[in-house]
């Protein structure tokens, strides 16, 4: 058992290593999860996300390494024995069952009188806004009230982790960013460690205090939403986090500075901070945030740099405009945001473009990265 101090993780995962025959499910995973954090495994279908949340409840073993919960090595313990509790994909809601015999499903073997029973399932229900819910049946419920159905059951144990496997994929958009808030609210009320599994990577950064994202059963970053946004370590993290452009260049070393030559955009001094993984010395990539850029309508100045465009795509989506637009010499288009503010036009596939752009907004790979 490890000893409990101040500074000691909630969950740490050492060396978690994990094989189905011949797959290498999960490679050396070391992990610390906080007391009160909401923490997201996210990333591409297949990459160990669900596995791990599986490993972290008892659900799966692990061939090397040691979880510890609370100090606690759980090596052999069951998940039933374990002070996490789990939220599935499909809810396995009861459909028999009225919605508070669901929520006190959970407290059938507790040594609890039959009224306290019902007392701590309806203080549940009030807790994920279900109150009066209780004698309806189970399977009249909507979508939204079924996954909180399945919260309260899990909250009514009092875990001092809710796993959840991502428990909002059924929903439509609009439920889901309603549910998103609401998990956000519930969290900090409740005060408990939640870990959410999830490949929806707006979804993550909405929701987290930090995110692990994986890829082939290997963490490849682990930071708060803000950095893994705005400094990815890898190009596969920057394409994987929300939308990045990229544009091919060669960065050469000048009088002790380092100067990228970026296709159809120029050239520009580049720092260190600028490249996660050293600077890439020969040829390159740089990436860039599609609201770090910005087009120039008749009068204005840049503010930065400039480069001529041609406007390929304009996707509306009422507060935002999405354009497409392709640099002089490169044969791909590049994305750009744009708020839809009043007075505003929203320009033209086919229109020349003018293009406002910032080097300190610049990230810069190796080629190969």
């Amino acid at each position: 058992m490890v000893d409990m101090t101040a500074d000691t993780p909630l969950i740490s995962l050492q060396n978690i290593n994990k094989h189905y025959g011949d797959y290498h499910a999960l490679r050396n995973i070391n992990l610390d999860i906080r007391q009160g954090e909401f923490f997201s495994l996210l990333g591409p279908s297949g990459c160990g996300k669900t596995t791990l949340l599986r490993t972290i409840a008892g659900f799966e073993d692990y061939d090397t390494g040691y979880v510890t919960i609370t100090g606690r090595d759980m090596r052999g313990v069951p998940a039933n024995k374990r002070p996490t509790n789990m939220v599935f994909q499909s809810y396995a809601i009861f459909p028999h069952l009225s919605v508070i015999e669901n929520v006190a499903f959970g407290l059938r073997k507790a040594r609890m009188s039959k009224a306290d029973k019902t007392q701590a399932a309806e203080a549940a229900l009030e807790m994920v806004g279900l109150k009066g819910y209780g004698h309806r049946a189970a399977h009249a419920l909507s979508g939204g009230q079924r996954q909180r159905v399945a919260l309260a059951r899990a909250l009514v144990l009092k875990p001092k982790v809710l796993l959840l496997d991502e428990p909002l994929s059924a929903l439509d958009r609009k439920m889901r960013e309603q549910m998103q808030v609401e998990l956000i609210k519930l969290q900090r009320e409740v005060g408990i460690t939640f870990i959410l599994v999830t490949h929806d990577q707006e979804e993550a950064l909405v929701m987290s205090d930090r995110i692990a994202v994986m890829f082939e059963g290997e963490i490849a970053q682990c930071d708060d939403p803000e950095v893994l946004y705005r400094n990815p370590k890898s190009k596969r993290v920057a394409d994987f986090i929300g939308v990045m452009n990229f544009l091919p260049a060669t960065v050469r070393e000048e009088d002790g500075r380092y100067i990228a030559t970026i296709a159809g955009l120029g050239e520009t001094e580049i720092s260190e901070a600028q490249c996660p993984g050293g600077v890439p010395v020969g040829a390159a990539t740089v990436g860039f945030r599609p609201e770090t850029l910005t087009l120039l309508y008749e009068g204005q100045s840049a503010t930065h740099r400039e480069a001529p465009a041609m406007i390929d795509e304009v996707v509306y989506y009422g507060d935002m405009t999405y354009y497409d637009v392709r640099f002089d010499g490169v044969d791909h288009p590049a994305r750009i945001s744009m708020r839809n503010i009043f007075g505003r036009d929203v320009l033209a596939v086919g229109t020349q473009a003018r293009v406002n752009w910032s080097p300190g907004a610049l990230v810069v790979f190796e080629q190969s990265a």
